[in-house]
């Protein structure tokens, strides 16, 4: 081989650097990690709540955002559902950033009813805010509300990254 039949050295072609199209390629796959783990979660979560609908009401009841049998009735039995399907549209890579938008802001009401929660039980019971540990009905049983809260956060922001990300490694 010449020296003129050889592929020239140019950033970012990874031809001549070494892991130039590998960084590439992780770019691409991350999201794609994201959204089949995230939809996984979501779909099984969404699913254990909703074959156990009077368990998930009793559940929602704790938090006191909807009064009266209609709605909470309606709310108990519709959002597990609700949660399952975007699941499955991370899962299937539908929707992508429109799911990442609507489970956002989910999470983000969600995480503040169970801090609201556990503040209240740390006032009655007087225990410190990390020993706090109830069924907060996402579907996971009892949780420490230290840990909840974390992995809230950190769902949050894969929602976030989700809802900027562009395909090609361009942001939002």
């Amino acid at each position: 081989m010449s020296a003129t039949d050889r592929p020239e050295s140019v950033p970012g072609n990874g031809v001549g650097e070494r892991g130039g199209s590998l960084g590439r390629r992780l770019v691409a796959v991350v999201p794609r990690l994201l959204t089949l783990g995230l939809g996984f979660l979501f779909l099984w979560m969404g699913l254990a709540k909703a074959l156990d609908p009077v368990g998930f009401l009793k559940l929602v009841r704790q938090y006191g955002v909807v009064e009266g049998p209609p709605w909470l009735n309606l709310l108990a039995a519709c959002l597990p559902w609700f949660e399952a399907f975007c699941g499955a549209l991370w899962m299937l890579g539908v929707a992508v950033r429109g799911t990442a938008a609507v489970l956002g802001v989910m999470l983000a009401a969600f995480t503040a009813l169970v801090w609201r929660h556990a503040l209240a039980l740390q006032a009655t019971t007087g225990l410190s805010f990390c020993q706090i540990r109830f069924d907060c009905g996402c579907g996971g049983g009892e949780v420490w509300i230290c840990a909840k809260l974390a992995e809230n956060g950190l769902l949050l922001l894969a929602a976030v990254f989700l809802l900027v990300h562009r395909p090609g490694g361009r942001g939002a």
